[in-house]
């Protein structure tokens, strides 16, 4: 008797144990990716504060909090991440280079940057002034790199006569305030804490340099998308209520905002003048990426338009904003 109840517990374990294994894959959460101190990718934080995930039916991990774009590329190539919230020239050099293979479904924010000064700078006034000067970015390839370059050229400056160097953004303004640069291009709230600090000043402002211009976007692994396309679903809708929240509760966004960056109350106010959050894809922005990376010999794209078609994939979130 005790041997065919053993046996039959046995069998039951080898029907049920396969069963619960995969049930629990299913569940498993979504690995996800921000920037450091980053008030463009605000959303991500509301989502999480407010629940949004858990509503949608999805929990998200939070794998890494990345100092710069490129770095949450590398992640991707590594097998690291599944979704992200990114930089899109990042991303795309990172794609057209097949370093990573993420396609984007929803924008983040527009505009968000600045280019800034030492507060007491007296001798530039201009971009043009920049030549022969010091000038900080958060990394090659990213949006700010691309922005400073693209500024520089409408200023006719050749970029080569500006000494761009690499620092973090939590760098930049000490580096400033002890004249190690002269100058440093950062996403908010950066550009703000320099000038609630009394350091810093914006020579410019990205809405300046390229107005409208796409800034972060919320990308995926293209196998992850392939496997798990509701769970995408899940996450590009509960970014949607976020975004949609930071516009019909700003109060309450900025204390998010602050408890997600570190920063004081009115650097994050000040910082989130400067941006505009939406979940909108910007096509023509994308395309503008790639044409201008192209001419820095940054990426090479036989059929630009071709390329931009299968890196944004909008159909989930137009599904979402039309249900």
């Amino acid at each position: 008797m005790k041997r065919s109840v053993l046996m039959l517990l046995f069998l039951a374990l080898l029907v049920v144990g396969p069963a619960a294994h995969f049930a629990g894959a299913s569940e498993s959460p979504i690995r996800m990716a921000v920037l450091q101190s980053d008030i463009h990718q605000l959303a991500f934080w509301v989502a999480l504060e407010k629940g949004f995930f858990t509503k949608n039916g999805v929990s998200v991990d939070l794998v890494g909090v990345f100092k710069a774009g490129p770095e949450i590329m590398t992640a991707f190539s590594a097998g690291e991440l599944d979704m992200a919230y990114v930089g899109e020239a990042p991303a795309t050099t990172a794609v057209a280079n097949k370093a990573a293979n993420v396609v984007v479904v929803a924008q983040v924010n527009t505009e968000g940057s600045a280019l800034v000064i030492a507060k007491d700078n007296t001798a530039i006034k201009s971009l043009a002034d920049l030549k022969g000067k010091m000038v900080a970015i958060p990394g090659h390839s990213t949006v700010q790199d691309f922005l400073l370059r693209k500024a520089l050229k409408n200023a006719r400056l050749n970029p080569a006569s500006v000494n761009i160097i690499v620092l973090k953004p939590p760098e930049m303004i000490s580096a400033l305030r002890t004249g190690q640069i002269d100058a440093f291009i950062a996403w908010e709230p950066h550009p703000s804490k320099a000038a609630t600090m009394g350091v810093g000043q914006n020579l410019a402002t990205s809405g300046g340099m390229w107005p409208g211009h796409p800034c972060c976007v919320l990308v995926t692994d293209k196998g992850f998308i392939a496997k798990q396309a509701e769970k995408v679903r899940a996450v590009v809708a509960a970014h949607v209520q976020a975004t949609d929240y930071i516009y019909h509760n700003a109060e309450e966004a900025i204390t998010i905002g602050v408890k997600s960056t570190g920063m004081d109350e009115a650097t994050v106010r000040k910082a989130m003048q400067n941006v505009h959050f939406t979940y909108e894809i910007n096509v023509e922005g994308e395309k503008e990426y790639v044409r201008f990376l192209s001419e820095l010999g940054l990426i090479r794209i036989d059929n630009p338009d071709g390329f931009v078609d299968q890196f944004l994939q909008p159909k989930i979130l137009r599904d979402i904003l039309h249900q």
